[in-house]
């Protein structure tokens, strides 16, 4: 359904700072990716989104056509991250109809729960094959149009550069999560990519970037992935913003490193999570931040140190 443009992109971008662009995406009838081409379309660009799913990736690129009236939004169903020759056909599809790729999105991705004991050998390869190698198929089939792009607005002589890449990662593999060795492999991976795509087409005027989301309320990810919160055990009180983010924020970031204000960030991988993983391991055997706030002594640990004085913060 039509969003109000407050759901998506904040107000500090001028409307038309995209304009006769054109964005690819994987994963683009996902909750995080939607909203990403959603913002780009409403700034004036034209899109391309793909999917496995033909009716929901159908319906989804003309819901977000409704973000600008006039927009070209393709939504191309039956596509397989993991087929180059899938990815090469969508590809060339939107050549035809859109005429260019300024901007890729390598967002297709899937996961699920499962201790490393329960993790067969086909499952782990499952999502190494779609967010890793899906990643690797994504940027090989879109990097020509995007050398193209970039040589057509260069960076350094144009307020509207183009050939920008943008990988989804997560931030998983930054201290390990249990019950993900799966996408924790993967995610490692991608970002891997970007630094070698940035480091081999840097000079060829392509931007790499990553953007690895925290947790972001109302996505499908959360709904599969996350338990129901129970009243008084609220998940988003260890994270040091203290909320869930919103696809907003997600796209707010994509906005941000598609745009003339970041033509000198490249190999960068910009996490946008509140501060999540840094306290990612705090609320195991204390409350956070309900200790640090009480001012409360740490007891029952090996190593500690009473407290002196008042240590409320």
């Amino acid at each position: 359904m039509p969003l109000d443009k407050s759901e998506y992109v904040s107000s500090i971008w001028k409307d038309d700072i995209f304009k006769d662009k054109v964005v690819f995406c994987t994963g683009g009838n996902g909750s995080i990716c939607s909203a990403q081409v959603r913002a780009l379309v409403h700034l004036g660009a034209n899109a391309c989104i793909v999917g496995r799913n033909v009716e929901k990736t159908e319906g989804m690129a003309k819901d977000i056509a409704t973000a600008r009236p006039g927009s070209k939004v393709l939504g191309l169903g039956a596509v397989d991250v993991r087929s180059m020759e899938s990815l090469e056909k969508a590809v060339a599809t939107c050549i035809k109809e859109l005429g260019r790729i300024d901007f890729c999105i390598a967002g297709a991705a899937g996961n699920f729960l499962a201790p490393m004991a329960q993790l067969s050998a086909n499952a782990f390869k499952t999502v190494i094959d779609i967010d890793l190698i899906g990643s690797y198929n994504c940027a090989k089939a879109c990097l020509p149009h995007l050398i193209a792009a970039a040589k057509e607005f260069p960076t350094a002589k144009t307020t509207t550069p183009s050939g920008r890449i943008i990988f989804i990662s997560a931030t998983l593999h930054y201290g390990g999560t249990p019950l993900q060795t799966h996408a924790v492999a993967a995610k490692a991976g991608v970002d891997a990519l970007s630094s070698q795509v940035c480091i081999e087409y840097g000079p060829l005027g392509v931007t790499s970037n990553v953007i690895s989301p925290g947790p972001i309320g109302g996505t499908e990810g959360m709904d599969r992935l996350a338990k129901k919160v129970q009243p008084g055990k609220e998940p988003w009180k260890t994270i040091p913003s203290g909320r869930w983010g919103g696809v907003k924020d997600i796209s707010d970031a994509t906005v941000y490193l598609f745009s003339d204000a970041a033509n000198y960030v490249n190999g960068e991988v910009l996490v946008v999570d509140g501060g999540a993983w840094r306290t990612a391991q705090t609320g195991r055997d204390f409350q956070y931040p309900d200790f640090l706030i009480q001012g409360g002594g740490v007891e029952g640990v090996g190593g500690m140190k009473k407290a002196k004085g008042d240590s409320k913060l």
